[in-house]
């Protein structure tokens, strides 16, 4: 596996823990279908959370969040609906958001974590 997708993967899990901890229910993680992937996809018991998650070693190329445009958006937002699709029995209506988790720093265990909630 590249280094890249490594970091990437540590980044992700760290996402999760932290979502955990924040009293989020991680419902599934790394969603695949023909229109792209969800990194997390979770409740805080009110909502479902669709998270995508950046880590990146340095904001030299920009944070975290800049790499969330709005194709990235909405390209998240159709693949949120497919999951909606695919999982009826776990929506339980509740309000579709997304969020983004940033993690910058060199050892993603020990990073700065930034969580935007509730990204438009």
């Amino acid at each position: 596996m590249a280094q890249k997708d490594e970091r990437g993967r540590a980044g992700e899990q760290r996402a999760a823990r932290h979502l955990q901890e924040q009293g989020f229910t991680v419902l599934d993680r790394n969603w695949r279908c023909a229109v792209g992937e969800l990194d997390i996809v979770a409740t805080d018991g009110r909502h479902l959370v669709v998270v995508e998650v950046k880590t990146r070693r340095t904001e030299w190329f920009g944070h975290p969040f800049d790499a969330v445009d709005k194709r990235k958006r909405d390209r998240l937002w159709r693949v949120a609906c497919a999951w909606v699709t695919a999982h009826p029995d776990l929506v339980q209506r509740r309000r579709l958001r997304l969020d983004v988790i940033g993690i910058t720093g060199e050892d993603p265990a020990t990073a700065v974590l930034e969580h935007l909630v509730d990204l438009r």
